[in-house]
């Protein structure tokens, strides 16, 4: 168990070492970055699709998207208007890590407002590994089940923000946007709470105000 414990450390240290190095570059070019992590099947790629078409003309994205295979997604972001879109494929690894934001920026248009990096959909590691970002926000669906904040609250206690999303449903799952704030909050009171639709546009005003108030704090 000692040993576990040990290699564990040594990985998070050096991953702790290269999100250092990481964030140093994002602040010298003024780059609003945000680390969006939930569970598969969350919404995660068509939230951003709407978000990056808000911005196409206003704010310049560029999203780095994670997966453990395919391209799928960034495919989808790239249509939807970003202006720059890397695909990190994993191979297996459950989780991003700084050295892989890392290499996929090395080669990053200039210029960007705004980086969205989409995690890969897991509750549990993703939450130990820092890339450098400004922000966690944590991207929840109504359909899960308001019991995941109580399962999984290091998840939950690693991120400001959540997304609660596919509100769109409430009446069809009997489950509400308030109850599922409810659970979130009683696992960490500071969360701040948006509820969106990505398929109807629900609360996406707001979720877009909140990344140009991201963006207009780095100046």
């Amino acid at each position: 168990m000692t040993r576990t414990v040990t290699i564990e450390k040594k990985i998070l240290e050096k991953n702790d070492t290269v999100a250092a190095r990481v964030r140093a570059r994002f602040q010298s070019e003024n780059l609003a970055v945000v680390n969006i992590m939930s569970s598969p099947g969350a919404g995660k790629t068509t939230l951003l699709a709407e978000t990056v078409k808000r911005f196409s003309t206003s704010i310049r994205t560029g999203v780095i998207v994670g997966d453990i295979a395919t391209d799928h997604d960034a495919k989808i972001i790239e249509a939807a208007g970003a202006h720059w879109v890397v695909q990190i494929n994993t191979a297996g690894r459950c989780h991003l890590e700084a050295g892989m934001i890392e290499q996929a920026v090395a080669e990053m248009s200039k210029g960007l407002d705004l980086l969205i990096i989409e995690n890969i959909g897991n509750l549990v590691c993703p939450a130990g590994f820092d890339l450098g970002e400004d922000y966690r926000v944590m991207l929840a669906a109504l359909t899960e089940g308001t019991d995941k904040p109580k399962k999984y609250p290091g998840m939950y206690r690693a991120c400001s923000h959540l997304v609660i999303n596919k509100i769109d449903l409430e009446s069809a799952l009997g489950v509400s946007g308030e109850s599922f704030e409810h659970e979130a909050l009683q696992t960490n009171p500071k969360l701040e709470i948006f509820r969106t639709s990505a398929k109807n546009g629900d609360g996406l005003d707001r979720w877009c105000d909140w990344l140009r108030s991201v963006v207009n704090e780095k100046g």
